[in-house]
């Protein structure tokens, strides 16, 4: 792992990585760590898209060009010095920016919400696989949607995304990079993005964290299954809050604090995401719990993330507006985070494609 300082900026220690095909991950937990990282360290990362780079266009499918479990490849884990259960662990998101100027989604055989599954079983046939090619315009911001069937085109604004950031889990499982929960994981959330930081409960020592499943955009619950998928070169700097523990992934914005809560059906991960920001609120600002149950009932933005992965997530959304402004939620790791982002930006002269805010 390269690691140098910036002309100017000494005090400012950049690791870059970019796998090779052998080192990426398929699972959460059980897998070595490729790397060990120093909290404050800004990392240069390369995740490569859901389907390892093996659908290229609209004539590979799934069934022929992909294998489960292969799906998902994580860039990680990486091993946090410092980092112990009981703590939590910081990610901030710098730049999260597409690595090639096209892109893939997919229909994928019994995945899907509006298909027979395996989980939801019916005696119709699964929808057709089908493969729709993108193409990426970085100086427009936009992506660009042709059909298959006909000569339909239109564009959507190019905001990438991590599908999937998480921990080793603890009790020594290991599940699946399909799948997200409590550590983190395959929670498919637009919040994920660059400008963000993600808060994830440590489970065993250096916190193994990993991430991957670029998405250049996606719509709300990932419907067909699958984004508009597509290799990503991520910007992040990461930290160890001690002492503290998360019981489900926090993230902080400029604008929002926010929880993921990831599990079937999707009403219980609607409840897990907003009982846990209502604890926040309630600690965080001093209110009575049903106070803070008031308060964030009317205030909540709740995002559903995806309803097609082995659980559903929900990311229930307060903004700052309507929160005291003086509150240093998780210690101020965001803002001092979000300085160092901001330095190193200041260094190579790069502004993030989707910009915060």
């Amino acid at each position: 792992m390269d690691a140098r300082s910036l002309p100017g900026h000494a005090d400012l220690v950049v690791r870059r990585f970019h796998p090779t095909p052998d080192q990426y991950a398929w699972t959460f937990g059980g897998v070595d760590p490729v790397e060990r990282v120093s909290p404050g360290e800004v990392l240069e990362l390369y995740t490569e898209d859901c389907f390892a780079g093996r659908i290229r266009g609209i004539g590979d499918l799934p069934a022929t060009s992909i294998e489960y479990p292969f799906i998902n490849p994580q860039t990680g884990p990486f091993f946090v010095e410092g980092a112990e259960p009981g703590d939590t662990l910081a990610i901030h998101l710098v730049d999260v920016a597409p690595a090639r100027d096209w892109a893939v989604s997919t229909s994928v055989s019994l995945f899907g919400a509006l298909t027979p599954t395996q989980l939801t079983a019916s005696l119709q046939d699964p929808l057709p696989e089908r493969t729709w090619l993108y193409r990426v315009l970085e100086q427009e911001r936009e992506v660009v949607f042709h059909a298959v069937d006909s000569d339909f085109e239109t564009r959507f604004p190019l905001q990438p995304f991590h599908g999937t950031i998480g921990v080793a889990p603890a009790a020594f499982e290991v599940r699946n990079a399909l799948v997200p929960d409590a550590f983190g994981g395959n929670m498919d959330s637009p919040e994920v993005r660059a400008g963000t930081t993600i808060f994830l409960g440590v489970n065993v020592p250096g916190a193994l964290f990993s991430l991957g499943d670029g998405h250049y955009t996606m719509g709300e619950g990932e419907t067909c299954g699958a984004a508009v998928e597509g290799a990503m070169n991520t910007v992040l700097v990461v930290d160890v809050i001690k002492g503290t523990f998360c019981e489900w992934p926090r993230l902080e914005s400029d604008d929002a604090i926010m929880v993921a809560g990831s599990c079937r059906p999707l009403e219980d991960a609607f409840r897990i995401a907003h009982a846990q920001v209502v604890r926040w609120v309630a600690g965080a600002v001093g209110l009575s719990l049903m106070d803070a149950y008031q308060l964030v009932s009317q205030a909540a933005r709740s995002r559903i993330a995806n309803v097609v992965d082995p659980n559903y997530t929900i990311v229930a959304k307060v903004p700052k507006r309507f929160l005291p402004g003086d509150v240093r939620w998780m210690a101020g790791v965001h803002e001092r985070l979000r300085s160092i982002g901001a330095e190193y930006l200041s260094a190579v002269h790069r502004t993030p494609v989707w910009s915060p805010g």
